[in-house]
């Protein structure tokens, strides 16, 4: 007798996926995904504000911030930050483990936050405060450490919205591009349309006074490697042209002396003895 069976099915079809097992976990949310590491990155790379020394930047992604000595245990994790006229180093000596406000003495230039759906009410400062609890971002970014730029990026519609410090609140600046130039550091902010780390997608990232993109190491490597080629090519096309002219040059001497020897052979024949000296 024969059985009818159901096809065999895939693995795919039983087991949950990367969308129903994401990284953020509802009890914990804001746990970094893959974006949440490359983009950071990439932020980092090309934030190279011209008016500033290298080693009196302070930049870090995912790194613990205090920031009341009242309750010296609270903090925030923003994704992204910087602090502009602090040693790269803690005491100019040590990675840090976390940046601790009142130790440090400066406070963020600028906060980015990649939106997510676990975190994007608190990003937003569109939730309400429980008395008991810490005080969310917003609020820790507008009114405690008063942040003068913040900027969020939603990573699924791949826009982002800037608040500048206007007084003691936050206002939202109209972008009509997805670009904003920030005078204080010689640097804009916008979205990229690019591949970094092969992810070809929108990226958040920043641009110099010229509008150009500033580069990544790997950029500028790749850059050099192909100045160095057009170098070495040109060098290689001006070697060809001396080579070149060397050889006209040559061919011109040998029909002077061509031309010579058909004189002195004329006047031979007209019985003249032409002097050679």
């Amino acid at each position: 007798m024969m059985y009818q069976t159901d096809p065999p099915r895939s693995p795919k079809d039983v087991l949950p996926t990367m969308y129903d097992l994401p990284s953020e976990d509802p009890e914990e949310p804001g746990l970094p995904d893959q974006f949440h590491l490359l983009q950071p990155r990439l932020l980092d790379e090309t934030f190279r504000p011209p008016n500033y020394p290298s080693d009196e930047i302070f930049v870090a992604s995912d790194l613990n911030l205090y920031y009341d000595p009242r309750y010296p245990l609270w903090y925030k994790r923003p994704d992204w930050f910087a602090v502009l006229g602090v040693s790269r180093l803690y005491e100019q000596r040590d990675l840090r483990l976390s940046y601790v406000v009142w130790q440090e003495g400066v406070h963020p230039f600028i906060v980015v936050e990649l939106l997510s759906p676990g975190t994007e009410k608190e990003d937003l400062g569109q939730t309400l405060r429980d008395i008991k609890q810490p005080p969310g971002k917003w609020e820790v970014y507008e009114q405690i450490l008063r942040v003068p730029y913040y900027v969020v990026f939603d990573r699924y519609k791949y826009e982002f919205r800037v608040f500048k410090l206007d007084g003691s609140r936050y206002a939202e600046i109209a972008l009509s591009e997805s670009r904003f130039w920030i005078p204080e550091l010689e640097l804009g902010l916008g979205v990229w349309q690019g591949r970094y780390q092969d992810v070809e997608q929108p990226w958040l990232r920043w641009y110099d006074w010229t509008g150009c993109w500033v580069l990544t190491s790997t950029e500028r490597e790749s850059q050099r490697a192909e100045q160095e080629s057009q170098r070495a090519e040109q060098e290689s096309q001006r070697a060809e042209q001396e080579s070149q002219r060397a050889e006209q040059e040559s061919q011109r001497a040998e029909q002077e002396r061509q031309r010579a020897e058909r004189l002195i052979a004329q006047l031979r024949s007209l019985g003249v003895e032409p002097d050679l000296d």
